[in-house]
């Protein structure tokens, strides 16, 4: 990705809002509870989640309500972005067989669309520190990093999805298995102390460990992002960026022939 690809796509940034902010109002179109149901979906989760793992399973976690709840809305946010990013591309043929523009385009809307969802639902976890009486820290300046890490993690790994969907259609499939199994092999519902050292070392090779644990140190617990941990997180969204967007200009200028 050259810096003119750069400037070429920021020129249609009106266009990327423009579709993003469509398809937010669509999917809301034709629900009874409309925008509301981007604040009750994590807190079905969460009352589902709480009573299974902190009473039978009994985790005991401080805050815990917080902890599961912000680990619940970060991977939804990673969840729906690639989820939605990875059907950007099949879900628009005629845009993409008919008008000419950056198909990245249409994976970046669907990302934006997932964190403007993800914006909604963080409006409960606020309603939920206020309740809990939760000391603000100047920790929370690292928040602004952690999403935009996030961000990069989930637009690389949508244009991958996106562009191999366009071509071998059990992607899809393939990739909601995935992320049924990495919803439980991330540090969501758990602390990773429960584990061995050995065993952590493993978790901790999937980068979303580190920003759901970093978020919670800084924003639930007052305490300083861990260097190291957003080291590897930062190296991972540049990896995943770049191979995401390797992936997808080599598939591209199939696209319209394929669809």
């Amino acid at each position: 990705m050259t810096l003119d690809h750069l400037k070429t796509l920021y020129g249609y940034r009106n266009l990327i809002w423009t579709l993003a902010w469509g398809d937010f109002k669509q999917r809301y179109k034709n629900s009874i509870l409309g925008y509301f149901w981007s604040l009750l979906e994590p807190l079905l989760m969460l009352a589902v989640l709480y009573v299974v793992f902190s009473n039978l399973m009994r985790i005991q976690v401080e805050y815990y309500q917080l902890f599961l709840l912000l680990g619940i809305i970060i991977w939804n946010f990673l969840s729906r972005a690639t989820s939605m990013g990875l059907s950007a591309i099949l879900g628009k043929p005629s845009m993409v067989q008919k008008i000419y523009f950056p198909r990245e385009i249409l994976v970046i809307s669907s990302c934006i669309t997932a964190l403007l969802m993800s914006i909604f639902e963080s409006l409960v976890f606020v309603v939920f520190m206020t309740y809990f009486q939760v000391p603000l820290s100047a920790n929370l300046i690292y928040v602004p990093l952690i999403l935009v890490l996030l961000f990069v993690i989930s637009l690389g790994l949508s244009l991958a999805l996106a562009a191999l969907n366009v071509f071998y259609r059990d992607v899809q499939f393939i990739w909601a298995v995935i992320l049924q199994a990495g919803f439980f092999a991330t540090p969501i519902l758990y602390p990773i102390d429960i584990f061995g050292e050995e065993l952590q070392r493993i978790f901790l090779l999937n980068p979303m460990a580190h920003i759901i644990m970093t978020a919670r140190d800084v924003i639930i617990y007052s305490t300083p992002a861990a260097a190291g941990s957003l080291l590897y997180a930062g190296v991972m969204a540049v990896i995943s960026l770049v191979a995401g967007y390797v992936i997808f200009a080599h598939y591209e200028p199939r696209f319209a022939e394929e669809m």
